[in-house]
């Protein structure tokens, strides 16, 4: 397995682009499902959950071809197997979203239970309930979720919880429904957005996306996609962090500052120096980051995804700072790796409470999921000394080639690579 070693120490200074996001490249790739034809997506990140992704499309049945600066496109054909196996669904819990495609454009599928981090309990009751609630008949058998129907039949769905693939899922399975489906209790992310702006593209007639009501009238069929994925808000958030934990003089571009107001607006409370120009962010901070407090909310609150890297962030600063996580109740795993680089945090529940300390000081180190990947790599870089990210086959799924964007900016960092997994 590769490890990223990095020697701590360095401002970050110089410009750099963000990559389109993960997480509404998955569910736009699931959505091809919907229409036979040649579809196009651009800003394609290169990462190991799209690759997973695209194994699983090309076992279904669809033809992919990847171009340079991120294109994609996707042949799909008029027949498709029905069926996500495990050995490609373990790895990536966003393959539950080929479910409701395939659920309205075929009356079938069969997907094995999904995988991914392991930061807690994330069960998909919610997409069943709501797909059951449009007339899918649904089994549980073997570890796989076994769908049939005839055409859906759009109907009222009220999450009991705020789920945002289960949103995704929902929206994409209505939009061929006979009738109108009206999703409350929504996620608002903008990636739930994105995904209604390709659907509508595409023929369908969604309204609300971005709200916690969301109404899609159905249709008869849908045309292929041609649509650009949005910027990766989380690569943003962990861009401008890494530059505000070396004290640098960084300028974030592509970003889009309206996706990350709450993460703005902390970073600012820990006097971080913000400059927002368009779709630009100049980071700057000349003195010791002050301690805040930060509880993890759905959209538009502050981001989960985002808890793990403005922790290491303020393992240093003046003050004692909280974290509350209340999205995930195990994903406070990088606190003992940060623990190892010399961080004071201590852990009640679903709280965290970050003593400032002066320096963390470099030690290897083992990373436990895609956010805490991150936030190791943040940390080595204001670390003293040598700090080894191990297991980054984590930070590969979701994030482009991290290290190199942050060598570019002066980093001391490397990819040392190791035996295949």
């Amino acid at each position: 397995m590769d490890k990223i070693v990095i020697r701590g120490g360095r401002q970050l200074a110089g410009e750099v682009q963000v990559s389109g996001s993960k997480n509404a490249t998955l569910p736009l790739m699931a959505a091809s499902l919907l229409a036979e034809g040649a579809h196009c997506l651009q800003r394609v990140p290169d990462l190991a959950d799209v690759r997973t992704m695209l194994r699983l499309l090309s076992h279904m049945g669809l033809t992919a071809v990847r171009s340079d600066g991120g294109g994609l496109s996707l042949s799909v054909p008029t027949h498709l197997e029905p069926v996500a196996p495990y050995d490609l669904v373990k790895t990536m819990r966003a393959s539950v979203l080929v479910l409701g495609p395939l659920a309205a454009r075929l009356g079938r599928a069969r997907v094995s239970l999904p995988g991914g981090c392991a930061i807690g309990a994330r069960p998909i009751d919610q997409h069943l309930k709501g797909l059951a609630a449009l007339g899918a008949k649904i089994e549980l058998s073997h570890g796989y979720v076994e769908l049939r129907c005839k055409r859906l039949v759009g109907a009222p769905v009220e999450f009991d919880v705020v789920t945002v693939t289960g949103t995704e899922n929902l929206m994409m399975a209505a939009a061929l429904a006979r009738g109108t489906t009206v999703l409350t209790n929504a996620a608002c992310e903008p990636e739930v957005e994105d995904l209604a702006a390709a659907l509508n593209q595409m023929g369908a007639r969604i309204e609300g996306a971005g709200t916690t009501t969301v109404t899609i009238e159905g249709v008869d069929s849908l045309r292929p996609l041609n649509h650009t994925v949005i910027a990766d808000r989380i690569e943003a958030g962990t861009l401008i962090v890494a530059a505000a934990a070396t004290g640098g003089d960084v300028t974030v571009c592509g970003v889009r500052p309206l996706d990350l107001q709450a993460v703005l607006g902390k970073l600012r409370e820990a006097g971080v120096d913000l400059t927002v120009t368009g779709d630009r962010v100049r980071v700057r901070r000349e003195q010791r980051a002050r301690a805040v407090e930060v509880c993890t909310q759905p959209h538009p609150g502050f981001p989960t995804d985002m808890q793990a890297q403005t922790m290491a962030l303020c393992a240093t600063a003046s003050g004692s700072s909280i974290f509350e996580e209340t999205v995930f109740e195990n994903r406070f795993m990088h606190v003992l790796e940060l623990q190892r680089l010399g961080a004071d945090i201590s852990i009640n529940g679903r709280v965290a409470v970050v003593k400032g300390v002066a320096a963390l000081q470099g030690a290897p180190v083992m990373a436990t999921d895609l956010r805490a990947s991150a936030c190791l790599v943040l940390a080595g870089l204001m670390a003293e000394g040598q700090t080894e990210v191990q297991r980054v086959y984590h930070l590969d799924r979701g994030y482009e080639r991290l290290e190199e964007k942050l060598a570019s900016l002066g980093a001391d960092v490397r990819r040392v690579p190791g035996e295949p997994i």
